[in-house]
């Protein structure tokens, strides 16, 4: 037989591959799911049983919260990375450690074919391609769901036909749960005026009040939080749990697709968004004005290459080896007072802090300087606009 590997989630599109790949095409179908975050062991178990009543001659469920983590998530820590100032990658980081997982995989059991269940319309079929096409050129890509166009009901039908009876009744609201955050999207987000209801989010307002959480920070990874030290990936769920029951990190992204279409999705990201601005503003207490200034537009090129499926380019080795470096005094206590719906940051603790008061207080006094010393340096500073103008000063046009 054919062996072939399909990335499995358990949803409709990916159990009609499943069936239809098997019966009706004659594969050997092994199906994987990789956990980048967001399953529990009880869904793990339906997902598995799911697949056996497919028909699949294997089901695996590959961990990869750590390799998400040690490869992708870091980075966009260190980069303080939102998307278009708002999006934290959560999807679109997961799927390129899924497409690398489930090609090792492949190649792991000499499979000659990869399946994914993506549509013609998204941007997880660039993801998955790319990441196919360049680890395993040798591999054919297979994709029912994208080349036959299938309508839901269509799935529907066919696996209902075939003695496929689950429950495909689709979910007001899709969810997409991750280490780094979770995906909403509804009938809301197909338009562009609308908002998501309370109810989308999958975390709802739990406590009221307030309260300050301590965030420690070394080398710019999240090593402790309330000063007990845990793994950063233990410490992003625990952190996620507690800032969510204030139904915090809710927003919806405004995009542009690979495919070149707008995009909009709803967003729940408490610990990212939390971590990002409290690593944030660690970073501007210890790193330099001309680090930040290059971290910034670094950090952006590789958000967006990430996004695009562009991973694998070297160019992205070399941004993360730039990140890493400037994370050397990135260590420190952040202050943050979660609340109904936001978050303050209130302040950091680091010995590696810049402002020092020994060489003065910003708009109080100066210690490392004269007032001679300070007028010489604005006069220098103004030389080349004062040349400009001496030299234009009959322009018609300032």
């Amino acid at each position: 037989m054919k062996k072939l590997v399909l990335a499995y989630s358990g949803g409709l599109d990916t159990s009609y591959c499943a069936k239809y790949l098997s019966q009706e095409k004659g594969y050997e179908v092994h199906a994987v799911s990789v956990n980048t975050g967001g399953f529990t062991a009880e869904e793990k178990k339906e997902i598995e049983e799911k697949a056996v009543k497919l028909g699949v001659a294997s089901y695996t469920n590959i961990e990869a919260r750590d390799t998400f983590y040690k490869d992708v998530v870091k980075y966009l820590i260190f980069g303080n990375i939102l998307k278009n100032n708002t999006y934290p990658l959560s999807v679109s980081a997961e799927r390129i450690v899924q497409a690398i997982e489930i090609v090792n995989y492949a190649k792991k059991i000499g499979a000659q074919y990869i399946a994914h269940g993506s549509t013609g319309a998204g941007n997880d079929q660039v993801r998955f391609d790319m990441i196919f096409q360049i680890l395993a050129p040798e591999i054919e890509i297979i994709t029912p769901i994208r080349d036959e166009q299938l309508a839901r009901q269509d799935e529907i039908a066919y696996l209902q036909k075939n003695g496929v009876d689950m429950s495909w009744e689709k979910a007001k609201y899709s969810i997409n749960r991750g280490l780094w955050g979770t995906s909403v999207g509804g009938e809301e987000t197909l338009t562009s005026h609308r908002s998501l209801p309370e109810e989308a989010y999958p975390s709802q307002l739990e406590k009221e009040g307030s309260r300050q959480v301590k965030l420690s920070f070394r080398k710019g990874e999240l090593v402790a939080i309330d000063d007990k030290e845990d793994t950063p990936v233990n410490n992003i769920e625990l952190l996620n749990s507690i800032a969510s029951a204030y139904a915090i990190g809710r927003d919806i992204h405004v995009g542009d697709t690979i495919i070149g279409i707008k995009g909009r999705v709803g967003f729940e990201a408490a610990a990212p968004l939390v971590i990002i601005k409290a690593h944030h503003t660690l970073e501007k207490h210890v790193l330099t004005k001309w680090q930040q200034h290059h971290k910034e537009y670094l950090a952006n090129w590789y958000g967006m290459l990430l996004h695009e499926g562009q991973y694998l380019d070297e160019v992205m080795r070399n941004i993360e080896t730039f990140l890493a470096d400037t994370q050397k005094n990135v260590t420190g206590d952040v202050f943050v007072t979660l609340a109904p719906y936001r978050f303050v940051i209130d302040g950091i603790q680091s010995e590696h802090d810049l402002m020092n008061a020994s060489f003065g207080s910003y708009g109080e006094m100066n210690k490392g300087w004269t007032a001679e010393d300070a007028k010489g340096f604005i006069k220098l500073n103004a030389n080349q606009n004062k040349i400009y103008h001496h030299v234009n000063q009959n322009s018609s046009e300032l």
